[in-house]
């Protein structure tokens, strides 16, 4: 059984060891934290792994196969990069780095230490987004043309990042995962509406090299909390709504195509009918530990390996600088102004 170290004990961090406790396949052997507070409810949860206000030294523990990143991002890329130093398999909280370059080197130090290296992209874990990739391999939603998503909700306004890097990055993760599809360009005007307060209203606008198109709404600042992203393919059209408990994916049999013959100024609907696919109940973190401990034993990559983390990371930087020139798209190939 794989044990683990478990460093942030604070928003995430708990979550995280949870699921470890819960997977029956790791167990959390340490939970570091520089809080006495946090580690008071880290004893009372967990009261068999041994506590530290030293991040070192969880890092360096040689009872430690594993280290679990749930810290603020800009403290990622140190922390992560000293467990590979020193031995140890790695997941670390999204976004994997603030620097494409550092997400470069973590990934050539765990390939050199032949370590695993993963981001923790929750929703790729996720039964709806994975039924979703099901149906896009299978060709029943046909060619992909869109996704839109709107993540907007009263809070949690963070201070380190901003609403782009804490929203947006979980729809950068699943495009990433679904679309068999590369980023061409991304443009992203944002706001921010709170005194001494990052970003906290966005939206985006994505182009892929096969034709789709994506557009992202993010809020802190909404009276209301929706998580609801619209998927339209030339077959079938997917409405995946995350608040609700029961039926989270509505498969639409509709569409529109061009006339033929004599109609083809004309657009012929299809309005078929709506199925609502049954979804497994399994919390996509315990999914996500069962894929870490495989990949470590198999020598398999991960889906939210490094790679896609470096991915990511890319695209937010492309995103932080399209808001900084308002809105202007900038190219993912080499993160220059596009033309």
């Amino acid at each position: 059984m794989i044990s683990v170290g478990i460093v942030g004990y604070g928003y995430w961090g708990p979550n995280l060891a949870r699921a470890v406790a819960e997977s029956g396949v790791a167990r959390v052997e340490m939970i570091a934290d520089r809080s006495a507070d946090a580690l008071g409810r880290a004893a009372l949860r967990h009261p068999g792994a041994r506590l530290s206000q030293e991040i070192d030294e969880l890092v360096n523990d040689p009872a430690v196969d594993a280290v679990f990143i749930a810290t603020p991002v800009q403290t990622h890329y140190p922390i992560a990069r000293a467990a590979l130093l020193a031995g140890k398999h790695v997941l670390v909280e999204k976004p994997m780095t603030t620097e494409p370059a550092q997400a470069e080197e973590l990934i050539e130090i765990a390939a050199r230490r032949r370590l695993l290296l993963m981001v923790d992209h929750t929703f790729v874990y996720t039964p709806a987004v994975q039924a979703i990739k099901r149906m896009i391999r299978s060709d029943e939603l046909g060619e992909v043309f869109y996704y839109d998503s709107t993540r907007v909700n009263l809070g949690l306004f963070q201070s380190d990042v901003n609403v782009i890097w804490d929203l947006a990055v979980h729809d950068f993760a699943i495009l990433d995962f679904l679309l068999e599809q590369s980023p061409v360009s991304i443009s992203a005007c944002a706001a921010g509406f709170l005194s001494g307060r990052p970003e906290n209203m966005a939206h985006l606008t994505i182009h892929y090299d096969g034709g789709a198109f994506a557009h992202l709404n993010v809020n802190w600042l909404a009276p209301v909390k929706i998580r609801q992203t619209l998927i339209g393919g030339s077959r079938k059209m997917v409405v995946y709504d995350d608040m609700q408990t029961s039926e989270k994916l509505r498969v639409y049999d509709r569409g529109a195509t061009n006339g033929l013959g004599a109609y083809e100024h004309m657009v012929s609907y299809r309005l078929g009918d709506m199925y609502a696919p049954a979804l497994s109940s399994k919390e996509a973190l315990v999914t996500e530990v069962e894929e870490f401990v495989r990949c470590i034993v198999e020598g398999a990559t991960p889906v939210t390996g490094g790679g896609a983390g470096l991915r990511i990371v890319k695209m937010l930087t492309a995103a932080s600088r399209s808001s900084q020139l308002r809105g202007h798209p900038v190219d993912l190939n080499d993160l220059k102004v596009a033309s």
